[in-house]
């Protein structure tokens, strides 16, 4: 089976681009990818910075409280990344599920001026997320898709380097606003719609909107499907549920879901690391929007170097890497002193962290699962991952109401060292490659 590359326009000679060295480097689509992730998590990063500390101390929220809706944050959007890779997968029209992501989670933004209650924010990010379901898988197929397999892991690292970009001005952008502002979170809250609704248009103008019609012939080899007279794909029926749980039997796609969950279960959330982070270097609340911009300058500077590094030394030993910077980082957060050098060597291993893993994981995937079930393929990885995380930020949540923060996050570190210990031997290439 080979990778078609749907980048390049139809009738274009790709052979001949090839013969003479122009083939690009990364597909047109993953940089309009790019751009469109890049708007968004400005918005959803300017909420993000704000949100922990919004809730915990303006609507005096207890840490279990906080948990509860940061798993909902997390988690909703795990079970509907099953659906939406699906239904990309069925309809054969990735970009159409992922417009209806990236709307829906624009819509919800003003929503976040009208609420105060946990029930009312629970459903509000629940909506929030939901969008964020249905477009992760979708998008990532079509960045696969468009990729050959040996620069998989070079285009999902160009592809989070830019999204990363807006996660580093977001949390910018808030901080100046709630410095200039006189009622900061409306305000932050009020722009981020704004944005979200800037990159809707840009995915809705500038992203190819083409079908993903693909057969494959007597050697497993997939071809364009043919059309009928009104254009319509024939030889392939629409992807059907039972299909696209069939995945599971794949060997390789079980085992990196298994892991990527079996990681998630000790991977403390975002938000939990900057207010642990927060407490243990004694930062003032002004300080706080921009504790994960640190995080995302090590990630944009380290996922494309990280990305093709593990595209020539294997995905799983850099994945994994990845995992042992984030407890480095924990043991930081536990036993180091609180010297002014803590912030930066802590956020520098979680970026280190996300830049390992992030796009790695994704691009794993790229010789395992079949071109017209990509999407399905990805939400399940996703998914067990994300679903991980929310019953981890439920009992990190739990055990730092009940236990304090410190044997909390020392009960996270234990259990992170023992999954990777068991992630490495399931992973490990039996052929030595990754």
């Amino acid at each position: 089976m080979y990778l078609t590359d749907r980048s390049a326009p139809a009738g274009a000679d790709t052979e001949r681009g090839r013969r003479r060295g122009l083939r690009p480097k990364v597909a047109p689509v993953v940089l309009v990818l790019g751009t469109v992730s890049l708007i968004t998590d400005i918005s959803s990063e300017m909420v993000t910075a704000v949100l922990p500390l919004y809730l915990v101390t303006t609507l005096g929220f207890s840490p279990l409280g906080f948990g509860a809706l940061d798993g909902v944050y997390n988690g909703v959007s795990a079970l509907v990344q099953l659906t939406g890779g699906h239904l990309a997968d069925r309809a054969r029209n990735h970009k159409l599920i992922a417009g209806l992501g990236y709307g829906l989670s624009a819509l919800c933004k003003p929503l976040l001026l009208l609420t105060s209650s946990i029930g009312a924010l629970g459903t509000v990010l629940a909506l929030d997320r939901t969008g964020k379901g249905l477009r992760t898988a979708p998008r990532d197929a079509m960045i696969s898709l468009s990729t050959p397999s040996d620069r998989q892991g070079r285009a999902f690292g160009i592809h989070r380097a830019m999204d990363t970009t807006g996660a580093m001005l977001g949390p910018l952008a808030a901080f100046l606003i709630l410095n200039a502002a006189a009622d900061g979170y409306d305000a932050v809250f009020g722009v981020s719609a704004c944005v979200a609704v800037l990159g809707v248009v840009v995915l809705v103008l500038f992203v190819p909107g083409r079908r993903q019609d693909t057969v494959p012939d007597g050697a497993g080899t997939l071809h364009d499907a043919p059309t009928d007279a009104a254009g319509a794909p024939q030889g392939r029926p629409p992807v059907r549920v039972r299909e696209a749980l069939a995945l599971l039997r794949l060997p390789r796609l079980r085992a990196l879901a298994g892991c990527a969950a079996l990681l998630g279960l000790t991977t403390v959330s975002d938000a939990f690391v900057y207010l642990l982070l927060q407490r243990r270097a004694g930062l003032a609340e002004e300080w706080f929007p921009l504790l994960p911009l640190g995080t995302a300058v090590v990630f944009l500077l380290l996922a494309v170097p990280f990305g093709a590094l593990a595209d020539r030394i294997g995905r799983h030993t850099v994945f994994l890497a990845g995992h042992m910077a984030l407890l480095t980082a924990y043991a930081l957060l536990l036993w180091a002193p609180a010297t002014p050098a803590l912030p930066f060597l802590v956020l520098a291993l979680h970026g280190v962290f996300y830049a390992a893993t992030d796009g790695v994981l994704p691009a794993a995937l790229s010789a395992t699962v079949p071109e017209h079930l990509r999407a399905s393929g990805l939400a399940i990885v996703g998914t067990s991952q994300a679903l991980a995380r929310f019953c981890c930020s439920l009992g990190f949540g739990a055990a730092w109401t009940v236990w304090g923060y410190g044997p909390a996050l020392a009960g996270s570190a234990v259990g992170l060292l023992c999954c990777a210990v068991v992630a490495g031997m399931v992973l490990r290439p039996k052929d030595g490659t990754g």
